[in-house]
């Protein structure tokens, strides 16, 4: 591969226009001193003007003088001019280095080129959202520490227990085994939302019927709703629903949705899949006793926990693939009772 010398921009600007001018000022030479031998020599036949050597002489070096002093001006203003011009680059570059190092605080330049302005403008944008990105990583690995860390140590203190003999093997293997499932249904959740989050993943989309599903979600759940004796009733339109959407991603945001609603409900669960104007909704109503009016702000938040809640990731996955696949989700209290959770794609937003 062929490479080139590196030079700043200002140097470039400078030689540019120091060449032009030199070319231009040796053709303006070239023709002066032409027609100054057409007018000293003139064509045989013709009268020479007295004195018009002398006079051509004199007017050539004033000639030459002011082309010295307009070329080495023009030299100076467009050394200053192109100084002007990439010194506000260089700023720039040196803002971005600091982005390189960590340092994700917007700037307060301003410029007077539009084309600058605006490069600024989304490098303070692209700063903030990586800050913003960052903080939340910090916050995502120390509270994942966190909930790593309690069931591993439940399982050291059992197996501790068990080793020693001051527990009974049964119920102590028991309770390892528990924990063990919790911390590989954490380790799930935490890949899955770190698979989300990864804007490089690639995903199929195919246009899905979202009745389909929802059922095929509530399927996967039977089995838990009807050891708690709960019913899981569909409430559809009489023709399927279909989303240009990953099926994989909704179908795990519907799964964390009817899981948690029979974590809350008392009775019966209503799955809910309707199209209207200008959007498609998916909800999931149980009739349990609702959510807190402290709690309801929160609920999508990473490892926030509400009342009887497990580790707080699974309805921030439901929050991430909602807005990953263009929608959003919204929690609410029913008028009667229990709790709502939707997912609307399209529509007012």
């Amino acid at each position: 591969m062929k490479t080139h010398k590196k030079v700043k921009i200002r140097e470039r600007i400078l030689a540019a226009f120091t060449s032009v001018l030199f070319f231009s000022f040796l053709l303006i030479g070239i023709l002066t001193s032409i027609v100054s031998w057409l007018f000293a020599h003139g064509e045989r036949g013709y009268p020479q003007i007295v004195g018009t050597p002398r006079i051509l002489g004199a007017t050539g070096i004033m000639q030459l003088i002011l082309v010295c002093v307009m070329f080495i001006v023009a030299v100076v203003v467009t050394y200053f001019l192109a100084k002007s011009l990439t010194r506000p680059i260089e700023k720039l570059g040196e803002f971005a280095q600091g982005i390189g190092h960590g340092n994700f605080e917007p700037n307060n330049f301003e410029f007077r080129e539009i084309e600058l302005e605006k490069l600024n403008l989304a490098l303070n944008k692209s700063v903030k959202q990586l800050g913003e990105y960052d903080s939340q990583q910090k916050t995502f690995f120390q509270n994942a520490s966190h909930e790593l860390r309690t069931p591993l140590m439940s399982i050291k203190c059992y197996a501790e227990g068990v080793t020693f003999g001051i527990m009974e093997p049964k119920q102590a293997c028991e309770t390892i085994l528990l924990e063990a499932d919790k911390l590989a249904d954490l380790v799930t959740d935490l890949l899955y939302i770190s698979k989300i989050d990864n804007i490089t993943t690639a995903y199929n989309y195919t246009n899905a019927n979202l009745c389909d599903l929802l059922k095929a979600a509530a399927a996967r759940q039977e089995s838990v709703a009807e050891k708690n004796n709960i019913r899981l009733i569909f409430d559809f339109d009489a023709t399927p629903v279909y989303l240009n959407c990953v099926g994989e991603l909704i179908s795990r945001a519907m799964d964390n949705l009817i899981s948690n609603a029979i974590r809350y409900a008392n009775a019966e669960i209503v799955l809910g899949c309707r199209k209207t104007a200008d959007s498609i909704v998916l909800s999931v109503k149980d009739d349990g006793k609702g959510v807190s009016s402290e709690a309801l702000p929160r609920l999508f938040e990473r490892f926030y926990k509400g009342a009887d809640g497990v580790h707080g990731i699974g309805l921030s996955i439901v929050k991430s693939v909602a807005e990953q696949q263009g929608g959003r989700v919204k929690a609410e209290n029913a008028a009667n009772g229990g709790a709502i959770f939707t997912i609307t794609f399209g529509g007012n937003r």
